[in-house]
Order: structure tokens, then C-alpha cells, then sequence
């Protein structure tokens, strides 16, 4: 299990997943978006359902990944097998994806988070 101060965890063809926003995931979603500024915009105006859909099970991949891949550096003799978008839309259903939007959302402002909590703290250190 990851630190679940940065995770947030979801089920997958009733496994648990969990979601971690990375340096490496940020990377992919600034390349695919421009930033993470613009996800949610992109996100939110997909012009149809179906594109909409893509993103989300794009971006779901990408971020179950990050603890698989984690979990794979820390235990080169047991990896787990990756998830792919075909698997994650295979043993999802589109109401289930909507739900997991706050899954996102909660994992993204946790991965993001820390920096501001961080920057507030040295502040107020110097400030004494």
C-alpha cells in the first residue's frame, strides 16, 4: 500500500486500485494537456461523451499505474501486471467512470497539495 495521504483508491473489475499522482504522471498529463491547469477544463469540455470518456479512462490508467509501477521498482522479484485502457473498459461500466471523477479530483489536489502546504510552512518559519 502507498501513503494514503497521496492516494485514493478505486475498484477495477473488483480490484483495488490505487491512484497516486506522480512526477511521472504529471509529466504525461502536462505532455497530453499542457498542464494540469488544463485537465480539468479539457475534462469538462470534450465536445462529445465518448471523447469524454477516452480522457477519463486515459487518465485513470495512467494514475492506477503510478502504485502498480511503485510497487514493481520496490519488488523487482513479484511485479504486477500494468493496466491497460482496453482493461479498464472492459471491466468498467460509464457510470462507473463518472464516479470516479471525484477519485481524480481528490488524488490530483493530494498529489498537489503537499507543495502549497509545504511553501505555507516555510513562510511562516521565516516569518518568527
Amino acid at each position: 500500500m502507498m501513503d494514503s495521504e497521496r492516494t485514493a483508491t478505486i475498484k477495477i473489475g473488483g480490484e483495488d486500485y490505487e491512484l497516486i499522482l506522480t512526477t511521472k504522471a504529471t509529466k504525461s498529463i502536462a505532455g497530453r494537456y499542457g498542464g494540469l491547469e488544463n485537465l480539468g477544463e479539457r475534462l469538462l469540455k470534450a465536445e462529445n461523451f465518448e471523447l469524454a470518456l477516452d480522457e477519463i479512462v486515459w487518465l485513470l490508467t495512467l494514475l492506477a499505474n503510478q502504485s502498480i509501477l511503485i510497487h514493481n521498482l520496490r519488488n523487482k522479484e513479484n511485479p504486477r501486471e500494468l493496466l491497460t485502457e482496453e482493461a479498464v473498459e472492459l471491466l468498467t461500466s460509464p457510470l462507473e467512470l463518472a464516479s470516479y471523477k471525484s477519485a481524480i479530483t481528490e488524488c490530483m489536489f493530494k498529489g498537489t497539495a503537499r507543495n502549497v502546504v509545504s511553501e505555507e510552512d516555510s513562510k511562516n518559519a521565516q516569518a518568527e
